[in-house]
């Protein structure tokens, strides 16, 4: 994490360049155009500092004396100061100009990395109650203020990759999940996430779902099809349906395709969670077929 003596800096019109805009790729960072004579920029500092240091590195401050080094804010059409502009990746992307209070400060660096100050807890159940009810952006800006803070947090890593799931960016959702360590592969919140990932990525080859029911029907003996209607129905979020045309497989052939219909219900617990209602139905079902 970065220390709080360097998120807020002097800089220069030679080093603005490294300073603002090469930094702003790695964080958002914002520059205060400000003068000596200017009194609404020394009410401004210590606030907007403040709220820069209460960010613990998401955000980073710039302090630029305009009589010093007035090139830059000539260009970027400064009038009048404070002036105050956000850069991200290497563009300025929003800002304001006077001595605005602390929550309208925070507020604005809020909409650039999201909840200031959050706990983490709570933050990671405000997360996961946004991808239940399916808020994919919400949720995704949330685990991602997480990993601002520790960018190897399994739950937020997890997390993320289901927002993305959720979002249909299946690619972005695999790209995330390559760069989980090795040694937290094996985390529930990445197995269950790499486990909604795979179901995710099968949907597509998918038949319609009235079709592979009429195929089982015409031939209940049809393990594959039953099967293939399965991963069709929890596609569609029909979860104990699914469960019940696995366990209908077990009833008939527990050793079908090596065991075929057992490990995908356990696919289906991983990605659907240890607590979701369709898991708890489908272990008690899996447990009194295979303990009847």
């Amino acid at each position: 994490m970065t220390e709080a003596a360097d998120l807020v800096k002097d800089t220069t019109t030679a080093n603005f360049r490294q300073d603002v805009l090469a930094e702003s790729m790695k964080q958002p960072v914002l520059v205060d155009f400000w003068a000596p004579w200017c009194g609404p920029c020394k009410q401004l500092a210590p606030v907007i500092e403040k709220v820069v240091r209460a960010s613990k590195g998401k955000v980073k401050l710039v302090k630029m004396n305009i009589d010093e080094h007035p090139q830059v804010a000539g260009q970027l059409g400064v009038q009048s100061i404070p002036a105050v502009f956000a850069f991200d990746r290497g563009q300025p992307v929003d800002g304001f100009m006077g001595n605005l209070p602390e929550s309208q400060i925070k507020g604005f660096i809020e909409r650039l990395i999201g909840p200031l100050g959050a706990d983490s807890a709570a933050l990671l159940a405000e997360a996961k109650a946004m991808l239940e009810a399916h808020d994919a952006a919400g949720a995704a800006e949330r685990f991602a203020a997480l990993l601002a803070e520790d960018s190897e947090n399994p739950e937020a890593l997890g997390g993320l990759a289901r927002a993305y799931i959720l979002a249909g960016t299946l690619d972005q959702a695999r790209r995330i999940l390559e760069t989980v360590p090795e040694g937290k592969r094996g985390h529930a919140a990445i197995a269950g996430a790499i486990a909604a990932l795979d179901l995710a990525e099968q949907a597509a080859a998918f038949g319609d779902v009235g079709d592979l029911r009429r195929k089982v029907e015409a031939n209940p003996a049809d393990h594959q099809a039953r099967f293939d209607l399965a991963l069709a129905l929890n596609a569609h979020n029909r979860r104990e349906d699914a469960v019940d045309q696995l366990i209908a497989i077990l009833r008939k052939d527990r050793a079908w395709n090596d065991e075929a219909a057992r490990k995908q219900l356990l696919q289906f617990f991983d990605a659907w969670g240890p607590m979701d209602e369709a898991t708890l139905y489908g272990r008690r079902q899996l447990s009194a077929t295979l303990f009847a």
